[in-house]
């Protein structure tokens, strides 16, 4: 496997890749966009900063071979996350590898501001010594506003409380007990932007929290509020800063981070030298982070490539070498329960329903969901389905996919169920765990049933009538197929019955013909899993 390094990385994270004689390494720092498309196509990974631009042109002139894209750091606005996706690339991020250093710097700058710190220092440098300028205010009581409550909000909440500050947070992904149990208040954005002291931003840039402080919130803010930026440019629009800044409503703010990287000198902002702290993105700056950063993508892109293992991807489910370990067979029954009914269902999909009973109700579901998914798609599309972009087809598709959970499996163990609604009707089936890793299908469409689910499958329902197994028996020995295995199912004496046969090589087309009108056929399929 081939990966490649645009960026830079942590000499101990290009190191970890040298333990591993099946990945190659290729270091190519400040390669230009034109050179990335022309060598994309030969890597299997990439591996980025914030500086290379992964835009969806440089992901299409990639072909098929890119598996993954991963990110030294947190933000992925520099990758089009929605063509990966599309293309079945899994992006990855490291977010908690610089989470302590960047809610270090956003405490430091908070406290630059109150104190005016660099002011101060710039005064004291030029010769200057004017006590009465700087004066500055205590964080001590003071309401901090934190919008975003993630791995970053976390960590300034900790140390802001250790401060003896009121915390105040908006994140509609959080629920409000766990909130509360970090000693941080839940509030609306409303709430936060009205009585907050200190606002401070700790979200991702998207299209909801582009301009997320703008004009109106600044207009609802409390006449001298301080505003810090740590997490992306954008999501506080600079001129309408610069205008609270200029009225008086926005007595100081901090950034780290802006909406052009490098900013524009000439921008209004820079001449309010006495109000505002600049850092040029320090966020992740630290030595530590820095390894941090190169270790974590690196062990993350080792284990995708020699352990099958999926960690931190903002794209699909994650999933732990631990994890993997126990649910693995489990993945392997939803995907051949998936691509079963991907062969034999007719007309349009309208809905898959996913049930999951028993013990594996248990689990995090989420990965078997997108093998199940993964699975049924594979046999009908013209593209390569993975776990990264088999949701995103299945809504293409208008597919409604929908998952449900119950403890009490009755008859086994566990047991996943997968029921289709296509134009032409529905069609169910359910799969099991025997011992601790062989999958088995054990009902379809109302039949019992024992069936190993593995190579090539001739699939007949018929009438239960006597003579019918060896005159299929016979046809198919008489035309060189060889049966490996037999499972046979019916409702009662007489009425429908179903057979798998599990056989060595695909039957030829006209031999499927043939079984179709022998006496007492209802239908004959053929699959392969």
């Amino acid at each position: 496997m081939k990966i490649l390094i645009t960026d830079g990385l942590a000499e101990e994270g290009i190191n970890l890749f040298k333990s591993y004689p099946e990945l190659g390494v290729d270091i190519r720092k400040g390669i230009s966009k034109e050179e990335l498309k022309e060598v994309i196509g030969d890597y299997d990974a990439i591996i980025v900063r914030s500086a290379t631009q992964v835009t969806s042109d440089i992901i299409d002139a990639a072909g098929m071979k890119l598996k993954v894209i991963g990110r030294a750091g947190i933000g992925v606005d520099n990758i089009d996350v929605n063509a990966a996706t599309k293309k079945g690339i899994v992006v990855m991020n490291t977010p908690e590898a610089n989470a302590i250093t960047t809610a270090e710097h956003t405490i430091a700058l908070m406290l630059s501001i109150a104190r005016r710190v660099p002011q101060a220092h710039i005064s004291l440098k030029s010769g200057l010594w004017e006590r009465g300028k700087f004066k500055g205010r205590e964080i001590f009581g003071k309401t901090l506003g934190l919008i975003g409550l993630g791995n970053i909000g976390r960590l300034v909440a900790e140390r802001a409380i250790g401060l003896k500050m009121k915390v105040k947070a908006y994140d509609p992904y959080l629920s409000s007990e766990a909130a509360e149990k970090l000693g941080v208040e839940p509030v609306s954005f409303d709430e936060l932007i009205e009585n907050s002291d200190i606002i401070s931003i700790h979200t991702p840039l998207t299209n909801e929290t582009k301009n997320l402080l703008a004009k109106d919130a600044f207009k609802r803010m409390k006449k001298g509020v301080m505003v810090i930026n740590c997490a992306r440019g954008g999501i506080i629009n600079e001129q309408d800063l610069y205008e609270a800044i200029k009225s008086g409503i926005v007595s100081g703010a901090a950034l780290d981070v802006y909406e052009k990287e490098p900013p524009d000198r000439e921008h209004p902002l820079f001449t309010h030298d006495n109000d505002l702290v600049y850092t040029p993105h320090l966020g992740a700056s630290t030595e530590e982070a820095q390894t941090k950063v190169s270790v974590a993508i690196s062990e993350q892109i080792i284990d995708y490539f020699v352990n099958g293992v999926v960690r931190h991807a903002v794209n699909m489910p994650s999933i732990s070498l631990e994890h993997l370990k126990v649910i693995k067979p489990y993945i392997t029954l939803a995907e051949k329960l998936g691509s079963l009914q991907g062969q034999v269902c007719k007309g349009a999909v309208k809905e898959i329903r996913i049930l999951y009973d028993g013990e594996v109700a248990g689990f995090d579901t989420a990965t078997l969901t997108v093998a199940a998914i993964k699975g049924f798609l594979t046999p009908i599309m013209d593209l390569v389905v993975s776990y990264v972009n088999a949701p995103i087809l299945a809504k293409e598709r208008g597919i409604k996919v929908i998952e449900s959970k119950t403890s009490n499996a009755q008859d086994f163990t566990t047991l996943i169920t997968l029921k289709v609604k296509t134009s032409t009707g529905d069609r169910q089936v359910s799969g099991t765990i025997f011992g601790r890793r062989e999958p088995r299908f054990v009902r379809v469409n109302g039949f019992s049933i024992d069936v190993i689910p593995q190579g090539f499958l001739l699939i007949c329902e018929n009438h239960d009538k006597p003579g019918f197994i060896g005159a299929i028996g016979t046809l198919l020995g008489r035309k060189g197929v060889n049966i490996g295995q037999m499972h046979l199912g019916r409702e009662d004496i007489g009425k429908r019955a179903i057979c798998f046969f599990n056989i060595d090589s695909p039957v030829p087309e006209e031999v499927i013909n043939e079984i179709s009108i022998l006496p007492d056929i209802i239908s004959v399929t053929q699959v392969s899993l």
